[in-house]
């Protein structure tokens, strides 16, 4: 059904780290999305804004399918988000695909209440719940620290952790979206080994050929450096608290989710390392 060229697709958070490699694997395979993004600059981009519902209205037009990605600006994602894919059925769209997260269940906090709304309303749905990204080495937060200090600072202990690269999920989303049939259900996504952030540590010394720590700090000690470095006081506790979560070894798992969807095994973090290492010269 819906790997036909007519197929129209609107990718959500168009620009932003997932959505843009969506795009480019849609673009892959002959199909044309429509890019939704805050501040469209290109032909091919359209004013997509969850807190703006009629800009949402005007992105639906002629929409079959959509990959949502929730606004990282508020947490109260049943408020901002529900009545927008309320204003999506109405126009037509038939499938949806959410990026949540492995450490969100259907009905719990932020994309687990898109995740619910979903499973109990729609007809073709498909939740990808990826494990922490490598891009967090690579392009988020350890990046300069890596560069700067040859350090990783995280509160993670010797918890592990599936890491997966963004690319895998991408591939996933399109595999989602296109599939004649509709799965209607959730996938847990990792890297294909578990690994510390020690190991990670480790493997980038190796690679780099220079000397990685990884500092083990508390929670409040972590949030400090995230509220030293920006955030705001909440957001900075919630981040670092999300360490702990590691550290209790509720992310020590790998799952076949990638494979089942795009018939590929995921990369790995060497293979990962070894491509990005322009990233971490200092």
């Amino acid at each position: 059904m819906h790997s036909d060229k007519s197929t129209k697709i609107l990718v959500t958070g168009g620009t932003g780290t997932t959505g843009r490699l969506v795009v480019e694997g849609l673009r892959g395979r002959g199909i044309v999305p429509k890019v939704g993004t805050r501040n469209p600059s290109r032909e091919s981009e359209v004013l997509f804004d969850w807190q703006q519902p009629e800009s949402a209205s005007r992105a639906f037009d002629g929409v079959d399918a959509v990959y949502i990605v929730a606004p990282t600006n508020t947490s109260d994602h049943g408020a901002v988000v529900l009545p927008i894919l309320d204003i999506a059925r109405s126009r037509g769209v038939r499938r949806f695909v959410l990026l949540s997260a492995s450490s969100l269940e259907a009905g719990g906090q932020m994309m687990g209440q898109i995740h619910a709304y979903l499973k109990d309303n729609v007809l073709e749905w498909t939740v990808l719940r990826p494990t922490w990204f490598l891009q967090n080495f690579s392009h988020q937060q350890h990046q300069n620290t890596i560069r700067q200090e040859n350090a990783i600072y995280s509160a993670t202990g010797s918890g592990r952790v599936g890491f997966i690269d963004a690319s895998d999920i991408a591939r996933s989303a399109v595999s989602a979206l296109l599939e004649d049939q509709s799965w209607n259900r959730d996938f847990i996504l990792t890297g294909p080994e578990t690994l510390s952030y020690t190991d990670v540590a480790s493997k980038l010394s190796g690679i780099l050929g220079r000397t990685i720590r990884h500092v083990n700090l508390d929670v409040d000690q972590l949030a400090e450096r995230y509220r030293a470095g920006g955030l705001d006081k909440e957001y900075a506790q919630t981040l670092a608290s999300m360490d702990k979560w590691i550290e209790d070894g509720n992310e020590d798992r790998v799952t076949d989710g990638v494979l089942v969807l795009t018939k590929q095994t995921p990369i790995s973090a060497d293979v990962f390392i070894r491509e990005n290492r322009q990233r971490w010269l200092p």
